[in-house]
This record gives structure tokens, sequence and C-alpha cells, in this order.
């Protein structure tokens, strides 16, 4: 398939680079006004109801004595550096792939609009090869995940780095409004560099989430109600696609995969903060009821085993293979899926403190402390079993810093000293980033903004 019309990028090149291609971060806290070129993404009101009103903000100091506001700043460029990069660097680099970029982002080059991506790790599918690129690391980097894009956006909102964050949500905007992508509005899961090659339109429930609660999170920053229309239709099209109507449980996506008569659930998609700020901005629809049906089932998932929680799940809350076939050898296991469970719940418990989130953090505090001797340095290399009728547990090669945050953030809900002497040993982690380390610093990243006080209750 090749691109039946081509902007003149090179000349869009020298007009728009020395914005779109810079590696300084804006730390405004106005951005410039986003300019959504694509209509069909517009809601055509310059003032959509409802409107939220902010409250005085719940939590602004970091959530420990040891916190380091100036880490997540340094590590932001590292992470920037190694794993962000623009549609304009990607065009001059492999100018012919770039002609492709117009079927997707024309009308966002016609108007110098910044679009990136988050750059996945590299992949033994020669769908994400790019062929101009043999020779380098970015040869089998090509694809973009949209868990990226998610975590992408959470990143550089609280960071208030606008060009990045604009650039990842125009990413964002162009797949979803495009007519290559399933139509229902919700990110594909799988994407090409900034080409038209989409490689699975499936959606990725977790990642809509956070695209759309970071969306939320620029409004209340900015007052911008661009962000708030795109926020609101994107969770139309999540409670459309990707809500059971039958007990409010998220399904992990919006195939016929997850959809079945005893579906297969994630509980590391269910985001609590994002649920909590959508029922905020749309009450058309009843997000307060799927925030209390999946703290239920959270609950009852980790009563019926050691306290940890599986990767996968079915109805009944027991440990259960995907659908996917990702996790067949791993999903009964506190491993590569859950690792973000105590992240998504800390957020919550920081901002709002609910006692359902502090419950099921202490139950994770515990059996870590127990299992570590208290001693954070001292974690065992382990993927631990929900329940070992099922599964044992398993040997873990190692414990990547971000895995070691994960276990710090159990300690948010009033186990101060675990979380300070936890927290002293993450902070004193570099971040070594390579062509496979996508993940590990993405998690990195994150954790180190919420442990380190970046994540700033914004209303």
């Amino acid at each position: 398939m090749k691109a039946k019309f081509l902007i003149p990028l090179a000349a869009c090149l020298s007009l728009v680079c020395m914005t779109a291609c810079s590696s300084e971060s804006s730390t405004s806290p106005t951005p410039p006004t986003p300019v959504n070129p694509d209509s069909s993404s517009s809601s055509g009101d310059p003032n959509p109801t409802p409107t939220p009103t902010p409250t005085p903000s719940g939590e602004t100091l970091p959530p420990s004595t040891v916190s380091n506001p100036a880490l997540p700043v340094a590590l932001y460029d590292i992470w920037k550096t190694g794993h962000v990069t623009t549609l304009y660097e990607e065009a001059a680099k492999y100018p012919v792939l770039g002609k492709d970029f117009s079927q997707i982002f024309g009308d966002y080059i016609n108007n110098g609009l910044p679009v990136a991506r988050v750059i996945w790790s590299s992949s033994t599918d020669s769908h994400c090869y790019i062929d101009e690129a043999q020779g380098t690391n970015m040869y089998k980097r090509g694809c973009t995940v949209s868990e990226g894009v998610g975590y992408g956006m959470l990143i550089s909102v609280f960071r208030e780095d606008w060009e990045t964050y604009n650039g990842i949500w125009n990413y964002s905007k162009g797949y979803r409004n495009s007519k290559y992508a399933s139509g229902n509005g919700l990110m594909p899961w799988l994407t090409n560099t900034f080409s038209f090659d989409i490689g699975d339109q499936a959606s990725a429930t977790d990642a809509d989430l956070d695209i759309a609660a970071s969306l939320v999170i620029a409004y209340y920053k900015t007052g911008n109600q661009e962000y708030l229309a795109d926020a609101i239709k994107l969770a139309t099209a999540i409670w459309d696609n990707e809500v059971n109507p039958a007990n409010l449980l998220i399904y992990s996506g919006d195939t016929p995969m997850w959809k079945s008569a005893d579906p297969v659930y994630n509980l590391s998609y269910f985001s609590p903060v994002a649920l909590r700020l959508f029922a905020a901005v749309d009450p058309a629809h009843n997000w307060t009821g799927v925030l209390d049906a999946m703290y239920a089932y959270m609950k009852m998932v980790q009563d019926g085993g050691t306290g940890v929680f599986p990767d996968w799940s079915n109805t009944a809350g027991v440990a259960a293979k995907p659908g996917n076939r990702s996790a067949d050898a791993t999903y009964w296991t506190f491993n590569k899926e859950s690792v973000r469970i105590p992240w998504r719940i800390a957020w919550d418990y920081y901002w709002y403190k609910d006692e359902r989130a502090a419950a099921i953090l202490n139950t994770l505090q515990s059996f870590i402390a127990t299992r570590s001797g208290n001693d954070p340095t001292k974690i065992p290399l382990v993927y631990y079993s929900w329940n070992t009728s099922v599964g044992a547990d398993l040997d873990a090669p190692s414990i990547p810093t971000s895995w070691l945050g994960a276990w710090c953030m159990t300690g948010i809900a009033g186990a101060t000293a675990w979380l300070d002497a936890c927290l002293t040993t993450f902070n004193a982690a570099e971040m070594k980033t390579s062509s496979s380390s996508y993940f590990a610093n993405i998690l990195q990243m994150m954790f180190s903004q919420l442990m380190n006080g970046a994540y700033k209750r914004p209303f």
C-alpha cells in the first residue's frame, strides 16, 4: 500500500523542526493552544459541558520525608532522550518511510503541530522493522504500543513539558481519528512509527484510561477546553466498548476475545484515579459504579490468595490464562502485568485517601515485609504466586529498579519506615537506557514522579 498523496515534509522541517525537534522541555504552566486539524475529533463547542469546578488540593506535599523532587526532573531528560522521538526527526532520518507519514498526519504537518511517539523496545516482529535503519539500534524499534502513549502523556503532563505532551497527544488523535483505525474512537494498541500501517487495531483498556486521564489533568492544569473535550469523547468510547455492562468491570480491550461469557480481567488496568476524573467531567456515565465494582473485585481477588495479585483473573477472582496467550506460563504470579498495581492504587490513596486503597496496599506491604525481613534491600528475587494451589512461585533473574519501586509504594498508606527506607534505595538507582529498556525505564519514571512529589493534585 503506497501513500496516495505526499506532503512536502522537507519544507515543513525547516519551519517546524526548531520547535518540534528541540530537546528543551517547556515548563510554562500554560501550553500553547492546541489546534485540532481534524474536525471529526472536535466537540464543535468552545465551552463544552460539564465544566469541572476545581476544589482545594487534597495533597501537595511529597509522600515521603526522603522524597527528592529534583530527581524525576533529571530522570525525565534521560527517559525522553532515550525513548521519545518526533515525526520530524524520523522523517529526516528515514525519508522513504517518511513519505507515508502524511497519510495519518498530513494536516498536523501542514499546521506545524508537534507529533511524537514513545518508542517500544526492540521487537522480533518484522512489522516493527525500519528498513532504512538497518545497522542501528532503531532497526527493530519501529513500533509504538498504546500503553506507551498513555504513560508518555502522564509522564509529560506531570513534567509540564507541553511540547512533548501535545506531540504524543496528537499521535494518539491521529490514529484514533484515522480511516485506517477501527472507527470506535479508541487507540490501536500497536502502531508502526508515524505510518498508516497499523499493526493491530484492537485496543488496550489501560492505555485508553491513561490517555483520557492525562487529558483531564491537562485541562485542570491549563483550563484548555480542547483537552477536556477530547477526554470526554474518549471516556465515552471507553464506556461504550471497554466496560462490561453486566457487572461494570473493566474489559481488557474492545475485541470479542475479552468479552466471553467468563472474561479474563487484568487488575493492573484498573486506574481508580482515571475513573474518579471521568466521574467529575462525564456525569452521563456511571463511573463511580465502575470504581466501586472494580475495588470490590480487587478485594475478592486479593482475599482469595496469598495477598499478591495474579497477572490475570476470571470473573470469580481466580487466576486464569488470558486469551491472547501472553502469560500462559506466568498468569498466576505477581509478574509483568500486576507490577503496576501498587502505582495505580498508591496514586489513588495519595490523592483521595480511599480506605479501600489503604487496605490493599497494607496487605501487599505486610506480604513483602514478611518475605524480606522488613528490609527493602533484601527483597527476594521471586515472582510470587497468587495462590500456590494454582502454581508455585517463580524465580526471577533480578529485581529491576521498577520492581523495587512497586514494592516501595506499598508503604504509602502508613508504613512510613518501609517507604522511606525503600525510596532511599530506589532513588539511588541510575536510569540506564537501551533498545530493550522501554518498560523498565517508563515504570521507573512514573514511580519516581509519584514517590518524589511530582504528582501534585491540580484541583
